[in-house]
């Protein structure tokens, strides 16, 4: 019998960044990317298992945990992100269809609730990964989808996780997009942040 109560967490990460220049050029003003990790046991390791609402449930319980962790690194004002992504890596025992259910929507509505206006997709990736596996969280800006300055990476990882029966979940939060952004497209003073995308 699964249990249906919340994910044991092995452990939580949180890796916070400054970045202060571009190569040789210093930005007038600094970039800030937090991530918080949780490592959990996955329940449906090294079994068949097609009713995975267990992992939707927890997903929405660590959108919440990791949100919070991570907006804590940026200073505690969810005012000032302005981008937004979230994670998985599963275990040798595990599927990707486990990542899929954790990053299911669900776990975005509390992670919304601790920004405020945030109606953009939250990007994210999967994939199968041993101990030490590091991820590329994809980053979108929050509001508006489209804004290209904002098409970003983090890469997170644990050192010693995870383990084939577990599960690494990531959610990482900015304060800005790339540093020195000048490829074109739609720019943040363009929103209108009506749809998710522009």
């Amino acid at each position: 019998m699964v249990p249906r109560t919340g994910p044991f967490t092995r452990r939580f990460v949180t890796i916070a960044e400054e970045i202060r220049a571009e190569k040789s050029h210093e930005l007038a003003q600094p970039i800030h990317r937090a991530a918080a990790l949780a490592v959990i046991a996955n329940p449906f390791a090294g079994r068949d298992h097609d009713d995975l609402d267990l992992l939707m449930d927890w997903g929405e319980a660590l959108g919440g945990e990791l949100g919070a962790r991570a907006l804590v690194a940026l200073g505690g004002d969810g005012s000032i992100v302005e981008s937004f992504g979230k994670a998985a890596i599963v275990g040798a025992d595990g599927e990707i269809e486990h990542a899929a259910a954790l990053l299911h929507p669900r776990l975005g509505a509390p992670l919304r609730r601790l920004l405020g206006h945030s109606p953009a997709l939250i990007p994210s990736a999967k994939k199968l990964g041993g101990i030490g596996a590091a991820i590329d969280v994809p980053l979108g800006h929050k509001v508006a989808a489209k804004v290209r300055s904002h098409f970003d990476a983090m890469t997170v990882g644990v050192a010693d996780a995870p383990r084939a029966d577990e599960i690494v979940v990531a959610v990482v939060l900015t304060d800005g997009g790339r540093p020195s952004p000048r490829v074109g497209g739609l720019t943040t003073a363009d929103i209108v942040g009506t749809d998710g995308l522009v």
